[in-house]
């Protein structure tokens, strides 16, 4: 048998013992059952693509995983309904690390914030992404400060109501 025939069956192989951890992988990070199941599907139709490629990756669930967070990755940039505030881009750490979790976690808090009323979004990025104090949030909003905290607790609140849990669904 060749390497080309090798890699598929390889993946076969390992099909029972990825399933499940590729698709906890998904459950955990997807608001949806239904998108988990998608991902996975997507994820393991890629992996047999490239099983078939005249010289195949060496195929284990770790490399699973990474194919899994490349279509976790695709999915949240297709969705319409991200947030579309434009935000200042960080710079680079110095030693850069695997940070493909945390990228993740910042698409999908931006489609938890794209979901929240007007107000909530508006006082959750002045306080958080901005570093405004809740007096200056108060004058940028036109409240005060004491209304601005009631609004903040509302938006945090709804903000984690919102978040998906570590198992996937809502917290």
């Amino acid at each position: 048998m060749s390497a080309e025939t090798d890699a598929p069956r390889a993946l076969l192989a390992l099909y029972d013992e990825a399933l499940p951890v590729v698709y906890g992988y998904f459950a955990r990070r997807c608001g949806d059952r239904g998108t988990a199941e998608d991902l996975t599907s997507e994820t393991f139709l890629a992996a047999m693509d490239a099983a078939r490629k005249p010289s195949p990756p060496q195929l284990s669930v770790p490399w699973l995983i990474g194919v899994a967070r490349h279509k976790l990755a695709d999915h949240y940039r297709r969705r319409h309904d991200r947030f579309s505030i434009p935000v200042a881009e960080l710079p680079e750490p110095v030693d850069p690390a695997d940070d493909w979790d945390a990228e993740l976690d910042r698409i999908v808090a931006e489609s938890v914030l794209a979901r929240l009323p007007e107000q909530h979004r508006t006082v959750l990025a002045l306080r958080y992404m901005d570093d405004c104090t809740v007096p200056e949030c108060a004058e940028l909003i036109g409240r005060t400060v004491q209304a601005t905290e009631a609004l903040l607790v509302r938006a945090r609140r709804a903000f984690r109501t919102q978040y998906p849990g570590p198992e996937g669904g809502k917290s």
